[in-house]
């Protein structure tokens, strides 16, 4: 697994699996950066964001899984 280290969006093996496929540069599906590492901490689930102060803090608009610390 990979996180995005702009949005904390983490990518599931099979996801990157999926990217590479079409394209060798892996992208955020969220936020299309290519900076992603292996090296996180923490995993949330945010499943309703407007309502959600998990979500608020870190910033997340979109429901998914989502890494706390990205390094």
């Amino acid at each position: 697994m990979k996180a995005c280290k702009k949005c904390r969006r983490i990518l599931k093996k099979d996801e990157i699996e999926e990217m590479m496929k079409e394209n060798p540069s892996i992208r955020c599906p969220i936020c299309k950066s290519t900076d992603l590492s292996e090296d996180f901490s923490g995993h949330v689930i945010i499943v309703d964001p407007e309502n959600s102060e998990i979500a608020e803090k870190l910033g997340v608009t979109l429901p998914g899984n989502y890494a706390l610390r990205v390094r």
